[in-house]
C-alpha cells in the first residue's frame, strides 16, 4: 500500500521543484478554467502494474475492512493534493508566458516591420523594374540587333595602333594622376556663407575684451610713443644718429631698402626674443603698468566701478574713431570748404610733378623732404605752438575739421540763441558767425547746454575746459554751509580748466546761472578723495574741496569717474601752484 501511495504522489514533478505558493501571483483557481482543460486522472497503466495492483487489493481486502478504508481515506488524499499542484503549476506557467508574451510585443513592434518589409519589397520592385527597363533600352539602341558578321581580316598594322593607344591612355592616366588634384582645386563652387553667433552680453566677458584690445595695441603704442620721441629729440645722441643715417641713404637712394632692412631687423629681434633672449630696446622707457587685483578679492562696489570703468573706455575709444571717420568724411565732402581746398591743390600739384618729374628725382624729393620734416620742422613745431597754429597746414587742416557732432551742437546753438532786438548789426554779426566762431579759437569747440563755455560762467574766452574732461563728470554738489535743501545738493557737470574748477548746475529755472560754481585753483587750501557715506563699500566716489570761502569743505559726490577726476584736479592744482611759487620769487 506505501509504495502505491509514493506511486501517486510522485507521478508528475516534485512540489519542492517549483516556486513557492506565497510567490506565485494572486489569481483565483477560477481565473484560468477556459484555457486549461482538466483532464480525468485515470491513466493507462501496463498490465504488470494492474496486476500487482488487483494482487495488493485483494491482500487488502484479505487484511480486513479497517485497513481498507484508511488505505482508501489516504489515496483520495493523496489524488486531491496532486491535482491541486497541477493546477497551481498550470497557472504559474499561464502567467509566465502573458509576463513574456508582453515584453516580446514591447521589444519587437511585429507591426512595424512588416510594414518596413513591405516598403523594401516595393522598393526593391521598383528598382528591378527601372534596371531592366535600362537594359531594354541600351539593347535596342546597340547595333548589336543587326546580324553579325565575322570581323574582317586585321590589317597588319593594328598592332602598332593598339600600342599607340594604350600608350597614349597611359600617359593621359599618368598626367590625371599626377596633376589632377591640382586640376581640381580649380573647379568653380558656390561660396559657403556661415553666420556666426552673437555672443550674449557679458560684464566679464566685456572687461576680457577691453584688456586683449589693450594688449593688442600696446606695441602699436609703443612703436607710436618711440616715434614721437625720436622726433621731438627725447634722446640727442639717438635722434641724431637716426638723422644722419636717414639722409645719408636718402640722399643715395637707399631709403626704401633701408626700411626693409630694418624690418627684417625688427623680425630678427622679435625671433630671437620668443626663444627667451632679454633685448629690450626703447628710446622711450616703458612704462610698467600695475598689477591689476584678482576678482576674489574685489568687493562688490569695486566690481562695479570696474565695469563702469571698463564702460568709459569702450565708449571713449569708439568715439575717438568715430571722429577720425567723420573728419576724413568731411575732409572729402567739402563741408569746411577753405580745408578742402587746400588738399585739392596738393593733389593737382602732385599730380603734375609725377607727370613731369622722373620717378628718381621725385623720389629723391620725398625722402629728403620727409627727413627734414620729420627731425626738424615738427621739432621746431612742438617747441614753439603759435608757429605750428599758423604755419603747420596740416595741423591746422586736421584740427579745424569738425565732427558730425559738432555740426550738430552748432546748429542747435545756432538755433536756440536768441538774439535781443536791439542788439543792432554788432550782436547780429557777432552771433552768426559761430562756423569760425572766438570760441574755435585752435579748432574746437567748446560749449555746454545752455551755450558758449566762458559766457555760461563768466571766464576769459582762454578759459577751456581740458582735454580729459571736455564733457565733464556728472557729479553733485554738496555745500554744507547752506541750509535749505534745494540750496545744500545740487545736481550738474563739474569741469576743470587751466586755471579755474567750474560747476555747472542742471537745475532748468531762470536763476540757474547764478547756482553754477566757480572755483579758482590757487584758492583751493585742500583737495582730498572723500566718502559720502561710511556705510558703503569701496574707498567711496566724492572729492572734497576746502577754500577760504567757505566754513566746511564742499564735496562732489556721485562721481562714477571719481579717481580719473581726481587724478585731472589734482594735477592741474599742483601744476599752477608750481607756476606760482616759481613767479612769486621774481616778482
Amino acid at each position: 500500500m506505501l509504495k502505491r501511495l509514493d506511486k501517486i504522489r510522485f507521478r508528475g514533478q516534485r512540489r519542492d521543484e517549483f516556486l513557492d505558493l506565497a510567490e506565485s501571483p494572486n489569481t483565483s483557481d477560477t481565473e484560468c478554467t477556459d484555457e486549461v482543460v482538466m483532464k480525468p486522472r485515470m491513466s493507462i497503466r501496463e498490465p504488470s502494474e494492474e496486476l500487482s495492483v488487483e494482487g495488493e487489493q485483494q491482500s487488502d481486502a484479505q487484511a480486513g475492512p479497517g485497513s481498507f478504508s484508511a488505505a482508501l481515506q489516504d489515496d483520495s488524499r493523496t489524488d486531491l493534493n496532486e491535482v491541486k499542484g497541477h493546477l497551481e503549476i498550470a497557472l504559474l506557467e499561464k502567467h509566465f508566458l502573458q509576463e513574456e508574451l508582453r515584453k516580446l510585443k514591447e521589444e519587437s513592434n511585429v507591426d512595424s516591420l512588416k510594414q518596413e518589409l513591405e516598403k523594401e519589397r516595393c522598393r526593391r520592385i521598383e528598382l528591378e523594374q527601372k534596371v531592366n527597363d535600362a537594359l531594354r533600352s541600351r539593347l535596342e539602341d546597340s547595333p548589336s540587333q543587326t546580324p553579325k558578321v565575322p570581323p574582317p581580316p586585321q590589317p597588319a598594322g593594328s598592332g602598332t595602333d593598339k600600342q599607340r593607344e594604350t600608350l597614349s591612355n597611359s600617359f593621359l592616366k599618368w598626367l590625371y594622376d599626377r596633376f589632377g588634384v591640382y586640376i581640381e582645386d580649380f573647379r568653380f563652387q558656390p561660396e559657403e556663407k556661415t553666420v556666426e553667433t552673437d555672443e550674449p552680453l557679458s560684464g566679464k566677458r566685456l572687461t576680457e575684451n577691453m584688456r586683449r584690445l589693450k594688449r593688442g595695441f600696446r606695441p602699436v603704442t609703443n612703436f607710436m610713443r618711440n616715434l614721437s620721441a625720436l622726433s621731438s629729440w627725447y634722446s640727442v645722441y639717438t635722434s641724431a644718429i637716426a638723422f644722419i643715417f636717414y639722409m645719408y641713404a636718402a640722399w643715395h637712394g637707399w631709403a626704401i631698402p633701408m626700411f626693409l632692412f630694418l624690418a627684417i631687423l625688427r623680425l630678427s629681434l622679435n625671433y630671437l626674443i620668443s626663444k627667451g633672449w632679454r633685448i629690450q630696446w626703447s628710446i622711450v622707457p616703458e612704462v610698467s603698468e600695475p598689477m591689476e587685483p584678482s576678482k576674489e578679492d574685489l568687493t562688490v562696489s569695486e566690481k562695479f566701478q570696474l565695469v563702469l570703468d571698463v564702460a568709459q573706455k569702450a565708449q571713449n575709444l569708439f568715439g575717438k574713431m568715430a571722429n577720425i571717420l567723420e573728419k576724413i568724411k568731411n575732409l572729402f565732402m567739402w563741408v569746411q570748404p577753405e580745408l578742402t581746398q587746400k588738399l585739392y591743390v596738393g593733389l593737382w600739384v602732385a599730380f603734375i610733378s609725377s607727370c613731369l618729374l622722373p620717378y628718381k628725382l621725385l623720389g629723391f624729393i620725398i625722402a629728403v623732404y620727409a627727413g627734414i620734416k620729420f627731425f626738424i620742422i615738427d621739432f621746431i613745431f612742438k617747441s614753439c605752438p603759435k608757429l605750428r597754429q599758423r604755419f603747420d597746414t596740416p595741423y591746422i587742416i586736421w584740427t579745424n575739421l569738425p565732427t558730425d557732432l559738432q555740426l550738430k551742437e552748432r546748429s542747435s546753438t545756432t538755433l536756440s540763441r536768441r538774439v535781443p532786438a536791439a542788439g543792432g548789426r554788432g550782436s547780429l554779426s557777432a552771433a552768426a558767425p559761430l562756423g569760425v566762431s572766438r570760441d574755435e579759437d585752435g579748432g574746437r569747440y567748446y560749449s555746454t547746454k545752455r551755450g558758449a563755455f566762458h559766457e555760461v560762467f563768466s571766464l576769459p574766452e582762454s578759459e577751456r575746459p581740458l582735454t580729459v574732461c571736455e564733457n565733464g563728470w556728472r557729479c553733485c554738489l554738496i555745500n554744507r554751509d547752506r541750509r535749505t535743501p534745494t540750496d545744500y545738493i545740487r545736481n550738474g557737470v563739474l569741469y576743470v580748466t587751466e586755471n579755474y574748477l567750474c560747476f555747472e548746475s542742471s537745475s532748468s529755472r531762470s536763476g540757474s546761472s547764478k547756482r553754477n560754481k566757480v572755483i579758482k585753483l590757487l584758492d583751493i587750501k585742500e583737495i582730498q578723495k572723500y566718502k559720502v557715506l561710511s556705510v558703503l563699500p569701496g574707498s567711496g566716489m566724492g572729492i572734497s574741496i576746502a577754500t577760504p570761502s567757505t566754513q566746511k569743505p564742499m564735496v562732489f559726490g556721485a562721481m562714477m569717474h571719481r579717481d580719473e577726476a581726481f587724478d585731472a584736479i589734482f594735477t592741474q592744482y599742483n601744476k599752477i601752484l608750481g607756476v606760482a611759487t616759481a613767479a612769486s620769487p621774481e616778482t
